[in-house]
């Protein structure tokens, strides 16, 4: 932390420029709004910085950002879960142009997604239910896809290969008309993987988009993004590579929809439509003939919804949105364990919906921009639940600027939470998780410090040997999670950009119904896993004439707890050692060609990030990408 506040001290001395270009975020808002009139803490990246960088995973790009904490098991494929705030990892909704991509009950694997055809990546921390409802407790993460220029079209293909048996390779196209634009891109990424056997993993990706103008008061949107990823593991709970053919994929459609429509010099509407469907299947057979038992799966998702929004704004002082979400979630599948003593086969079949009511006002007055907001969602299963979101940002001077926010969110329970009928016995009757938070913070020029303080409530805990007949699942826990980000962000010349992210998180649980079980994940007076108090990424990107851009990288991520599953039962809970991740990337730009490489873990630190799983060693990864007019 003194370092942060060294560096927040020597640039604050350094002159600013004359001009500062004020970024446009939509996410914080759900309208267009200058990012110095949000009074939530937002990160924006841009898909180009990304590309140059060579990042290609979007969990990857968001292990970059303050407050944000990326846990993988390792191979290609595997598992990824990202923690916000001190969060659940089901507690950040992740939307695609507007589509949410959780499943239902705010589980996510980032596994498979990845930044192909994004124009950007919008982040924003804290409570954001007011304006999307379930899921988005500690934060929204939402993706844009590329949009196409007035040029003629422009295709592009990319080739690379590296370790691990690596192969990957795109083309794309791009170009439009003055009412008309388009952008696309199909790629393939397939790796051998981390170990001996059975860790192939391959992931395909088809991305477009369209955006039209067709006369001065009417635009509309439509994207579409279909992804089908297959991975081979190996290992077992304990992270030990065992099994010879057990395999899981993932596949499916995502659409999106949106049109606005200016009614007038101050009032506009705009409506949207949403559809997201995914396939998933596992099989596990077994690995010789004297083994028993095999256990298969098949689960068909979607989620679709509707929404209409009016925007009322005057003279740039005042504005105020309402506006109205329908969503329809349902899941069914059906998977069966098979082996010498009996089969039993299960299937679920469940459905639920959503409409949420929500409004929001932004009023300047003076140096001030305060902002309201409030949400009432109406669930078919667990009835009516209000969120609120208050802010205010005061600017100090031209470059500095202080901000206020405090707000409320909740998650509704997952699917299998509430109907699960096999081995487990969901609960119907169980309430949304909720959180209460409230933040500080100040920017000027390139550098922010934000304080953020956290309350989560009704949490959804899991007891592995109830009373016959009783639920699985119920609500009692509560804990907290505050802690302080600071970012730097700063051009030293105009050949040399450094950026620094710090984040320190204090977690704690303050009640638990698992009582003083050692091994459980909510521990009265214990930190919450896999979230470390402490974490570090230093990033320095320096230009070499024209043609030539290299990005030095690390990220440190300080001592957590976990639960290791090789360890006898009441002895579990660990500690897991710091880890430092270093990485390198090159861009060197000949006319239309640009040569690429990459080093991801330079120093081969194998700390592992989750007790019992490998993590990825050094891996470089070359190659060019070609533009054609």
């Amino acid at each position: 932390m003194n370092v942060t506040l060294l560096a927040l001290f020597v640039v604050m001395q350094q002159p600013r420029d004359t001009v500062v270009l004020k970024p446009v975020v939509v996410t914080a808002t759900r309208v267009p709004a200058t990012a110095d009139r949000v009074p939530a803490a937002v990160t924006v990246l841009r898909g180009a910085d990304l590309a140059a960088q060579g990042i290609r995973s979007v969990a990857d790009a968001l292990a970059t950002v303050p407050g944000a904490h990326i846990v993988e098991t390792g191979s290609y494929g595997g598992q990824t879960s990202l923690f916000v705030r001190g969060g659940e990892s089901d507690y950040v909704k992740v939307l695609l142009d507007g589509v949410p991509l959780n499943q239902a009950g705010g589980g996510i694997d980032l596994a498979n997604l990845t930044t192909d055809n994004v124009d950007r990546i919008e982040i924003v921390r804290g409570p954001v239910s007011v304006l999307y409802g379930s899921d988005a407790m500690t934060g929204v993460v939402q993706i844009f896809t590329r949009r196409g220029a007035m040029t003629p079209p422009q295709f592009g293909a990319e080739l690379r290969g590296g370790t691990y048996g690596t192969d990957a390779g795109a083309v794309d196209v791009a170009g439009g008309t003055q009412k008309l634009t388009y952008s696309a891109r199909g790629s393939i990424f397939a790796s051998t993987g981390l170990y001996a056997y059975n860790n192939d993993y391959r992931n395909t990706v088809l991305s477009a988009a369209l955006h039209a103008t067709p006369d001065a008061r009417t635009e509309a949107t439509v994207s579409y993004r279909y992804g089908d990823g297959s991975y081979h593991f190996p290992t077992n709970g304990q992270g030990a590579p065992v099994d010879s053919n057990q395999r899981s994929a993932e596949r499916g459609p995502l659409f999106s929809l949106s049109v606005t429509r200016s009614l007038g010099t101050t009032l506009s509407a705009t409506a949207s439509a949403s559809l997201k469907e995914s396939r998933a299947f596992y099989n596990d057979e077994p690995d010789s003939p004297g083994e028993d038992g095999t256990f298969w799966s098949r689960d068909y998702v979607r989620r679709s919804g509707a929404g209409g929004l009016v925007t009322w704004r005057t003279h740039d002082r005042v504005s105020l949105i309402g506006g109205i979400d329908y969503e329809d979630e349902r899941q069914s599948g059906t998977s069966e364990f098979s082996a010498s003593y009996g089969t039993f086969p299960d299937s679920i079949a469940v459905q639920r919906n959503t409409t949420g009511y929500f409004t929001q006002a932004t009023m300047i007055v003076g140096r001030s921009v305060v902002m309201a907001g409030g949400r009432l969602d109406d669930n078919s299963q667990f009835g009516s639940h209000g969120t609120y979101r208050v802010g205010l940002v005061y600017s100090l001077a031209a470059d500095t600027r202080l901000r206020a926010s405090a707000g409320t969110g909740f998650k509704e329970p997952t699917f299998f939470e509430n109907y699960a009928h096999g081995f487990t016995l969901g609960n119907p009757d169980l309430d949304p998780e909720r959180s209460r938070s409230w933040e500080l913070g100040i920017e000027r020029g390139g550098v922010t410090v934000t304080y953020f303080d956290q309350r989560f409530r009704d949490l959804i805990e899991y007891n592995p040997a109830p009373p016959p007949g009783t639920p699985n699942y119920f609500n009692v826990g509560s804990a907290l999670a505050n802690g302080v980000e600071a970012n730097l962000d700063r051009a030293l010349t105009r050949s040399v950009e450094i950026t620094l992210a710090y984040t320190y998180l204090h977690t704690r649980v303050l009640e638990s119904g698992s009582g003083s079980d050692p091994d459980g994940l909510f521990v009265p007076g214990k930190p919450l896993i896999r979230r470390p108090a402490h974490t570090l990424r230093p990033q320095v990107m320096v230009r070499l004439g024209s043609a030539t851009r290299v990005t030095f990288g690390a990220r440190w991520v300080g001592k957590r707890d976990d639960l290791d599953f090789s360890r006898p039962i009441g002895a579990r809970r660990v500690s897991q050692d710091p880890y430092t991740r270093v990485n390198v990337s090159a861009e060197y730009t000949l006319h239309r060609t640009a040569l690429l490489g990459t080093v991801d873990n330079l120093f081969n630190d194998q700390s592992q990030e989750i007790p019992g799983y490998r993590p990825r060693g050094r891996a470089v990864l070359l190659g060019l990408r070609v533009v054609l007019n």
